[in-house]
């Protein structure tokens, strides 16, 4: 039964002109319901009854990627966190990283300095913006 997350997922992958997979639709769709961002061994944990071999997530995490249907974080652990949906496109945004649980949250919402002056010669690709400290959840405990 497909679900509209599925059939959201899926059109995402058809509008790369790539094959439409299984393996490709089931993490999108996945990580298009998610609400926070995770790691390669958290999506394998969820998804293990997909029959997802760690392997495979790699290689699907990584299309994705490069496809830019999901977006990779690193966070200050240097662990690689996957999210997707409406905002994560876009690399030029703030993550929030926290201390105590380490959930790595994107800030689609927060401004940006929108230049940065670097020496004569270097040219920016892309820059990471993370900020640390406790989330909302942490800090009441």
């Amino acid at each position: 039964m497909h679900t509209p997350v599925a059939d959201q997922a899926e059109t995402l992958i058809r509008a790369t002109g790539a094959r439409v997979t299984r393996p490709r639709v089931t993490v999108l769709e996945f990580l298009l319901a998610q609400h926070k961002s995770l790691t390669h061994h958290e999506i394998h944990a969820q998804l293990s009854d997909a029959a997802l071999d760690p392997v495979t997530l790699y290689r699907v995490l990584e299309w994705l990627t490069e496809n830019e249907l999901v977006h990779r974080i690193a966070g200050a652990d240097t662990v690689w966190r996957f999210s997707a949906g409406a905002g994560h496109h876009s690399h030029e945004h703030a993550h929030f990283q926290c201390t105590s649980c380490e959930e790595v949250t994107c800030f689609t919402e927060v401004a940006l300095p929108r230049k940065i002056k670097l020496p004569e010669g270097f040219q920016s690709q892309e820059m990471d913006f993370l900020i640390k400290g406790t989330c909302p959840h942490c800090a009441k405990r």
